[in-house]
């Protein structure tokens, strides 16, 4: 690839290029769905940290976040929307072309 096929970093999808929106949106692709706990260790946010981040990836309708209660017991639940899950296979696509690796 020559450095003039690579997209601009004003291209990158800048909802997603942020590290911590980032971590959260790679766990969230790999699974269906994730608790806020669970967030929470795998991402080593704070709560506020990680609720804001789950904010704005909502705002960019990438992220659904559903809260629930299990028993009394409250229960938030992320997941990818398809629309966020595009944007992520695009961001990743992107990340290879720049570093030049290959896509299997």
């Amino acid at each position: 690839m020559k450095p003039s096929d690579a997209p601009a970093p004003a291209a990158m999808d800048r909802v997603i290029h942020e590290p911590a929106r980032l971590r959260i949106v790679a766990i969230l692709f790999a699974a269906e769905s994730a608790d806020f706990l669970y967030l929470l260790r795998e991402t080593g946010l704070t709560k506020g940290n990680l609720s804001a981040h789950l904010m704005r990836l909502e705002e960019a309708g990438y992220v659904l976040i559903e809260k629930s209660f299990r028993g009394k017991i409250p229960q938030t639940l992320c997941r990818l929307t398809r629309p966020g899950r595009s944007a992520f296979e695009t961001y990743r696509k992107q990340i290879v072309n720049i570093v030049g690796l290959k896509t299997r």
